[in-house]
Formats: C-alpha cells, sequence, structure tokens
C-alpha cells in the first residue's frame, strides 16, 4: 500500500515551472491543491517570464537548477518537487548534444543528488519521455507499458539523457530512498505553449518545436500544413489539463521507484490531426507532404494508460477535438505574445537560410 501524500499546506518546487507544462502545473497547484508556497526555478532558456503565475504564494528563482548558488536559495522544507526542467527538444539536442547534457541531465543529477540528503521530501516526479521506450515501428503499434524493454540505439541525445535522467531517479531511490517517481510524458499539448518561446537556440526548432502548435498557427495564417512523412506517422495527444492532473496524482499516490505513462492511450495519425485542425480554424491551405526527417524512426506510437489507471486512478478527460479547439482559441487571443516571441528569432533564422 503507497502511503499517500496531501499538498495542502505545504512547499512544493517546480523546477521548469515558467514552461509549457510547469506553468499549467503551477497554476492547477495554485487554484486546487492549496499549497503555502510554490518555489518556481526556471532559466527561461525555452520559456517567458509572463508564463509564471502571478500569485502571492509563488516565489520565482530565475536560473538553472544546475546552478549551486541556485540549489542554496531553496527552502530546507520542501514536501513535494516537480522535476520538469529540459533542453526542448530532439532537433535542438541533435543540433546541440553539449547543451542537451547540461540542461537535461546534469540539472537532474544535481538535483537529485541536492534532495538525496533532504529528509523531509515526500515525492520527488520526473517528467520523463515515452518517446525513449516506444518501439521503432512504422507498422501496427501495440500500446507501450510502463515495462517495456529500453533500447540503446535512441534517436536523439534528448531522448536519451531523458532516460538516463529516470535512472538516476532510480539510483537515488534505491541508494539513498529519494520517494522519485517518474512520469512518462507522451506528446502534451494545449493553451500556454508559446512559439519562440525564450532564447534562440541554434535551429528553427526553436521556434517550430512541436506539431500541434506550429499547425494551429499556420493553420491561422492559412498556410498549408507541412506533414512531414506524408503525414503517416502517429503519436498519442494530452492535453496539457490532463498531464497537470496526471502529474498531481503521481505526487500524491506514485509509488515511489516506479513509472507511469500520462498518455490518452489513444493513436492519432498525423494526418487526422492536420485535417482537425483545418477544420476548426477553417483553413483552406491544406497540407504539404514532406520527406520523413532523417533521424526519426518512431513511426506509429501510443501509450498504455492501464498502469496509471490501476494505481493513480488517473484517466486522460479531454477529447482531442476539444483540446485543439480550446488551443485554437487560445492562440486567437495570445496572437500578440505569440508573434514577439517569433519575431525575435527571424533575423537568425533567416541569417542561417
Amino acid at each position: 500500500m503507497v502511503e499517500r501524500t496531501e499538498i495542502a499546506g505545504k512547499r512544493v518546487l517546480v523546477v521548469g515551472g515558467a514552461g509549457f507544462v510547469g506553468s499549467n502545473l503551477s497554476q492547477r497547484l495554485l487554484d486546487s491543491e492549496s499549497p503555502s508556497e510554490v518555489w518556481i526555478v526556471d532559466n527561461l532558456l525555452s520559456s517567458e517570464r509572463t508564463s509564471v503565475p502571478d500569485d502571492p504564494r509563488v516565489r520565482f528563482v530565475q536560473g538553472s537548477i544546475a546552478d549551486m548558488d541556485v540549489l542554496n536559495q531553496l527552502p530546507p522544507d520542501l514536501s513535494v518537487v516537480f522535476h520538469l526542467a529540459c533542453f526542448h527538444g530532439n532537433q535542438s539536442s541533435i543540433a546541440d548534444p553539449m547543451a542537451d547534457h547540461d540542461n537535461n541531465l546534469i540539472t537532474s543529477l544535481r538535483l537529485f543528488d541536492r534532495l538525496s540528503s533532504s529528509r523531509g521530501v515526500e515525492r520527488v516526479v520526473y517528467s520523463a519521455a515515452g518517446c525513449g521506450v516506444a518501439e521503432k515501428t512504422d507498422q501496427d503499434a501495440k500500446a507501450t507499458s510502463e515495462d517495456a524493454p529500453v533500447s540503446l540505439y535512441q534517436d536523439s541525445p534528448y531522448s536519451i539523457s531523458k532516460i538516463v535522467g529516470e535512472m538516476y531517479g532510480n539510483y537515488f531511490w534505491a541508494r539513498h530512498g529519494l520517494p522519485f517517481v517518474a512520469a512518462r510524458f507522451q506528446n502534451v499539448y494545449g493553451p500556454g505553449e508559446i512559439l519562440g518561446a525564450g532564447r534562440w537556440r541554434g535551429t528553427p526548432h526553436t521556434v517550430w518545436r512541436n506539431v500541434v502548435p506550429t499547425f494551429v498557427w499556420k493553420a491561422l495564417q492559412g498556410q498549408p500544413l507541412p506533414l512531414e512523412n506524408e503525414g503517416l506517422g502517429s503519436r498519442d495527444f494530452i492535453y496539457v489539463g490532463d498531464v497537470a492532473e496526471g502529474l498531481i496524482a503521481c505526487a500524491k499516490q506514485g509509488a515511489p521507484g516506479a513509472a507511469y505513462n500520462i498518455a490518452s492511450g489513444i493513436e492519432t495519425q498525423i494526418s487526422d490531426l492536420a485535417q482537425l485542425i483545418n477544420r476548426i480554424t477553417a483553413n483552406t491551405g491544406g497540407v504539404t507532404k514532406l520527406p520523413a526527417r532523417d533521424w526519426d524512426r518512431s513511426g506509429r506510437r501510443f501509450g498504455s494508460t492501464e498502469k496509471a489507471e490501476r494505481e493513480l486512478a488517473f484517466r486522460a478527460s479531454v477529447p482531442i477535438a476539444d483540446g485543439v479547439a480550446n488551443t485554437v482559441a487560445w492562440t486567437r487571443a495570445n496572437a500578440p505574445l505569440i508573434e514577439a516571441a517569433i519575431r525575435r528569432h527571424d533575423a537568425e533564422m533567416r541569417g542561417r537560410h
């Protein structure tokens, strides 16, 4: 029987709390869980200061969690920690593996090492990557379970560092009793993801980094949606509000040393996603079919939800049509913010093409 952790009245740390998922999670904690404080640490490499919730219970520290000066600012009585910081994402990590190592792996090792001597910590929830475990196939996909084998041949440094981060967490659990829980994300989408958020990281993927916000923005501009590999691939898309609920479920009742898929359990083909977004936005630009990305062998994948439903009572509840409609509405309402972020990187992108 796993001992349940309560968040109300306690100090919580969200590393990467200014990011897309982190800011949604932080707001959900403030709205529904009644923490005494939420400490947010973020170096704003791929996020915006404006995404940090405006609440008197928030304590924001700008910097990397790998920086000892930042670690030393944290209060000694943290109860629940969410580690969401990362170097976003696969293609940026291919362009700069060392930056990925510094922002994905060193951050995890520093944080886990520091927390392993903090006796009051009740849960450490880590944003692991479902893509690192999924079978590489273009054929009929099977739901990836938490005990699926991990290949030694990965598509990107990002995938490698996320897997090794999970291994480090398991080590600190087994060796030092750190109550580590891995939450394996699938493809998260929804309101709050700002294209071009943060600083230029060397490639156009600083802006065009995830498929849903890219498709939504281009559709709202009346542009054709770019279907890499002709849109034949598939992913498990999960709404960011559901992800926040899944992370909190991991913190409250996840078993230390365990991994849980935070997934919808539904396989959506990319071409179907494009069709849905074009319909919701009334985009007449259609699609453009492109070759497959030379690094991506994922093909088709989606996650099993059985363990999370059984042990966490977690089930994603937002259908993709509703989630996309919410994302479109948020994007329309925040177009000036997104345009400003994209504009910051335009000169850099033009200079490299």
